[in-house]
């Protein structure tokens, strides 16, 4: 059972009662993430995120994770591009307790400027981490060449000049005008009614200041384009992309069932084809990443930079197949019942289906059935597909991203034809 109450200075407060569980996940949702920063501050939520956790007036850093560890829970956070999400997970009877934690680390964070100083250098660390981790490295420079010129584009962790460049008063200000609460959402599932949530919450987030702080700007442009960073790496590793859908999109179904079937799986085309027909890759795969506007579908594969020809041409020829031939009933069929399958196990855990209700508020406004999603996928066609595929699969959109030894070859746009 699923239940929904606005606060009078609208905090949304949804729950999913569990009573079979002895869980409890609760999230704080704030609906704005690093495409909302100015790109002077470039980084900033993500830095929030992290001093949120350093102190507060009644408990220091070390407080809270003993208070967390104490009760056997796990409490963390991470930044997204459109959200910045608190949560914990711990047994139904540690509730209110760890509501009490999430409220103060939330609400009341001091932001001592000795702490700042020392979480800027393992922000700074973090940054140095991504740079020297290729297969990570990658989708963050594709992203940045894909929405180029747009806040899309920006880093979540921000450059080490933005986070070297933030002062408190300016991360003070930044949190003042973005943690509004036109904009936070209390998301819970487990076992505990909704009543009783509210009598914990309503006194704690019922003060918030009004208001929102997201602004989105104009929509990206896509261009064909191709970023190289050469590194001396025993790999060549390879984002390729093009444009997608936005989360709410009538045919978002098809777009993830061609994810599905062109590399979201084992038994996918790319996998099938490129690691286990061909061997030239021990990772290869694709995903969709879906915003409130806009949307982009990614191939990766790291490759001995001699096969990156080879690489590039074999996804070249299946992007051109989905355009050109309509999938087989039994290949439809099969990627349905594959994503169905993994998301009914997901919502086994109360933490995923906490994460679920605050996606369905932030980017429907409204809890979304099973039996919704299920249908729409079912309603999907090898036709639609193939009308999906041909827009999509534009090469007026692609973007290859490349990071390795490029060994004398030389990569243009013009490489990149479908």
């Amino acid at each position: 059972m699923v239940s929904k109450t606005i606060l009078d200075n609208g905090v949304r407060i949804i729950s999913e009662y569990m009573p079979h569980v002895h869980s409890v996940s609760i999230g704080i949702w704030v609906a704005n993430g690093s495409r909302h920063e100015r790109r002077e501050l470039n980084g900033v939520a993500h830095f929030i995120e992290h001093l949120l956790f350093k102190g507060t007036e009644r408990r220091t850093s070390l407080d809270i994770a003993r208070e967390i560890d104490s009760v056997g829970g796990v409490l963390n956070a991470f930044t997204s591009r459109e959200y910045v999400c608190y949560y914990a997970k711990v047994l139904d009877k540690f509730l209110p307790k760890t509501v009490d934690l999430l409220a103060d680390i939330f609400l009341h964070s001091a932001f001592d400027p000795d702490e700042i100083e020392k979480e800027r250098k393992v922000v700074l660390q973090e940054i140095s981490m991504l740079e020297d981790t290729p297969d990570d490295f990658i989708h963050d420079l594709f992203h940045r060449s894909f929405w180029q010129g747009h806040p899309l584009g920006m880093s979540i962790l921000g450059s080490a000049g933005s986070i070297e460049g933030l002062t408190r008063d300016a991360i003070l200000a930044h949190k003042d005008s973005m943690y509004r609460s036109d904009d936070i959402i209390i998301s819970v599932a487990g076992n505990v009614r909704h009543d009783e949530l509210l009598s914990l919450l309503e006194g704690l987030f019922g003060a918030i200041p009004g208001g929102s702080g997201r602004d989105f700007c104009h929509l990206p442009t896509y261009e064909k384009r191709v970023e190289i960073v050469e590194k001396d790496l025993e790999q060549m590793h390879i984002c390729l992309g093009t444009k997608a859908l936005p989360q709410n999109h009538p045919r978002r179904f098809e777009v993830y069932l061609i994810n599905t079937i062109l590399g979201g799986s084992m038994s996918s085309r790319l996998f099938q084809e490129i690691r286990e027909r061909l061997g030239l890759a021990y990772s290869v795969y694709s995903y969709v990443v879906s915003h409130t506007d806009a949307g982009s579908l990614v191939i990766y594969a790291g490759t001995n930079p001699a096969k990156l020809d080879d690489v590039l041409d074999i996804t070249s020829t299946e992007l051109k197949r989905l355009k050109t031939e309509p999938v087989t009933k039994f290949e439809l069929n099969a990627s349905r019942e594959q994503i169905k399958g993994n998301m009914l196990l997901s919502l086994e855990s109360t933490d995923n289906r906490m994460t679920k209700l605050a996606k369905n508020e932030i980017y429907f406004g409204r809890y979304m059935p099973l039996v919704e999603l299920t249908d729409g996928f079912d309603a999907v066609t090898p036709e639609g597909l193939l009308s999906l595929a041909e827009e999509i699969f534009d090469e007026r959109y692609l973007t290859l991203a490349l990071t390795g030894r490029l060994e004398g070859k030389r990569c243009e746009p013009s490489r990149l034809v479908l």
